[in-house]
């Protein structure tokens, strides 16, 4: 039976389109050749350029075709240089995880053995292990609206039970599904500052009521800054780590170096309805339009978003063919060919993308 899916395409700023084109173009592939889903693509304006000729960062239109969407896809968003009055950087897809209640933002951190990463790893060891920031309240809870006065400034930090339940009981069922696919120990890591601060004890005590649901998993604590330590040190040792919205900021884009920068960097923000996948680099004004954006963050969140739809609406075909996708991708890194100019080579985005196509159609 064939299953029709509708996608919310964010295009973005800067080198947006140019990474989005030829992702929906590989998706689009892939659907056809399937006769278990199709896929839908619906383009929305959204993002700082878009804001920078209407006054609207985030159209009300555009808000409601995501929100009745089956999946988000969203590509680099902002530019340095048009921001809110109050000096604030104009960024939709936060705007879009608090309005739809994506409290999970997945990272994943994966280098397969001998793959990139400037890490010196002992041989035959990769890292595979996924970072599960809080992405609704957290320390940007009071974005755009701290206190600000001439002598101090206040920003509050918010974490909820609820929010948190719902976060710890992802994160379990996330660790159970990695350990039953060979992926992963079934090990859940609560990252926090319970040592300093009541608000990260409160997080800690709920995290561990979650834990004791799952006797067959395990689960253990560390502070922030040792797990800064030990994602350099000792990385293939984690499985999934769940921690604060702004500890997630600062650690996923460590992890994001381990893999060898944020051109291989997917990401998604998952709710219990809705959710987004992006890269999470940024828009790189800078060489937009210049075809030496790397597509590849952007072909692997579409890989994650192809995977999450499969699972959640029982399509086999489209988990597998996500997960095919990712693994065109991990070809093209590991050849000295198809980098990109971010990762030391001479790859151009299309002649990236197109190879990554290859990978996927050539014989199939």
């Amino acid at each position: 039976m064939n299953t029709a899916f509708e996608i919310a395409v964010f295009e973005g700023d800067g080198i947006g389109p140019e990474i989005t084109a030829p992702t929906v173009d590989l998706l689009r592939q892939l659907a056809a050749r399937s006769p278990d889903y199709e896929l839908n693509f619906h383009s929305v304006p959204a993002g700082a350029a878009h804001y920078a000729k209407t006054g609207e960062s985030l159209p009300s239109d555009s808000l409601a075709v995501a929100r009745d969407a089956d999946a988000i896809l969203l590509s680099a968003m902002g530019l340095p240089d048009i921001r809110y009055d109050d000096g604030t950087e104009i960024a939709p897809q936060i705007e879009l995880r608090k309005r739809f209640g994506l409290f999970a933002g997945v990272r994943p951190v994966r280098v397969l053995p001998g793959g990139i990463t400037p890490l010196k790893l002992p041989e035959g060891q990769g890292i595979d292990f996924v970072l599960i920031r809080e992405s609704t309240e957290g320390l940007f809870h009071t974005q755009g609206t701290g206190e600000v006065t001439k002598d101090e400034a206040r920003e509050t930090m918010l974490i909820t039970r609820d929010v948190s339940e719902k976060l710890f009981r992802f994160a379990f069922d996330l660790a159970a599904q990695r350990k039953k696919q060979g992926r992963g120990k079934g090990r859940v890591t609560c990252v926090d500052k319970a040592n300093v601060f009541r608000a990260f004890a409160f997080f800690r005590e709920i995290f561990d009521a979650e834990a004791a649901r799952h006797p067959d998993l395990s689960a253990d604590h560390a502070y922030v800054d040792a797990m800064a330590l030990w994602m350099v040190q000792k990385p293939w040792e984690f499985d999934v780590l769940v921690t604060e919205n702004m500890f997630g900021d600062i650690l996923s884009d460590l992890g994001a170096g381990l893999m060898g920068g944020l051109g291989l960097a997917p990401s998604a923000d998952i709710g219990l309805d809705n959710a987004v996948f992006q890269p999470c680099h940024g828009s790189a004004p800078d060489i937009a339009g210049q075809g030496k954006a790397n597509p590849y963050a952007m072909i692997l969140s579409a890989a994650m978003m192809l995977e999450w739809l499969g699972t959640r609406n029982g399509v086999e075909a489209m988990r597998a063919d996500g997960e095919r996708l990712a693994r065109a991708v991990d070809v093209q890194i590991a050849s000295d060919t198809m980098l990109t100019v971010d990762l030391g080579g001479t790859a151009r985005t299309d002649e990236a993308a197109s190879a990554v196509g290859a990978a996927l159609f050539d014989g199939a």
